[in-house]
């Protein structure tokens, strides 16, 4: 039990972030209205995503220095999730942009499909999908492990231009862009309101937690099935 208190407090933040996330009241903002609701999935998710990724990136470093293949299937798993985070985190934005900015903002659909931060977002998952790709195309095993690693390096490092400097130096309609005059990002003390944080940031953790119980249980699948390799 003393070891699996995270994994409980996973559930618990996730129970409440889902109860009180569609029952407590929400600010009645123009264009978001109900919608806003989705911010406890759609940001969070992101959240955990950078979460992930960052202790993935860490595993890859950790295996150039030591050539440990257990921080290779540590990597390799903390990425997978993270990349399952971030295709939710962009399936609930897509759903949100339909309601807000089709909808409510009569924006037509080829302006929607141009915006930078749908873009860089798919820019992003599609440089972590080719990681995948790259791992697949590999027989040797240490060549393979050496190889990703140095490529998630990479796709960790064009995380930040292609989703968080870029859209907010060109012209947007994503909050907290240049044209954009629906508020600031979610972390803005202007833009969150008080009641509204009190399950932001439970939803984060909660989503984070989550994504590490999943790595964890793909991580001790792979270090069973790789118990050979590993021990050598």
């Amino acid at each position: 039990m003393k070891k699996n208190w995270w994994k409980i407090l996973s559930f618990l933040l996730l129970a409440y972030t889902i109860i009180a996330g569609f029952l407590l009241d929400v600010p009645h903002l123009p264009i978001l209205n109900e919608t806003i609701r989705n911010l406890y999935f759609h940001v969070c998710m992101w959240f955990g995503m950078m979460i992930l990724f960052s202790i993935s990136f860490v595993y890859s470093i950790n295996y150039l220095r030591g050539f440990n293949y257990r921080n290779d299937i540590f990597a390799t798993n903390f990425a997978a999730v993270g990349s399952l985070f971030g295709i939710l985190g962009y399936l609930t934005g897509v759903l949100w942009v339909n309601v807000t900015w089709i909808t409510d903002q009569n924006q037509s659909l080829g302006s929607v499909l141009k915006e930078p931060k749908l873009i860089g977002a798919a820019i992003a998952l599609l440089i972590y999908g080719a990681y995948f790709v790259l791992r697949g195309s590999f027989n040797d095993i240490d060549k393979r492990a050496r190889i990703s690693a140095v490529y998630n390096i990479f796709a960790f490092a064009m995380l930040f231009p292609s989703i968080w400097i870029i859209p907010r130096i060109v012209g947007s309609l994503h909050p907290g862009s240049p044209g954009s005059d629906s508020g600031n990002p979610a972390l803005d003390k202007k833009d969150l309101d008080d009641a509204m944080r009190i399950v932001f940031y439970p939803a984060v953790i909660g989503w984070t937690l989550l994504g590490v119980w999943i790595a964890t249980i793909k991580i001790r699948i792979d270090i069973i099935k790789n118990k050979n390799i590993i021990n050598e």
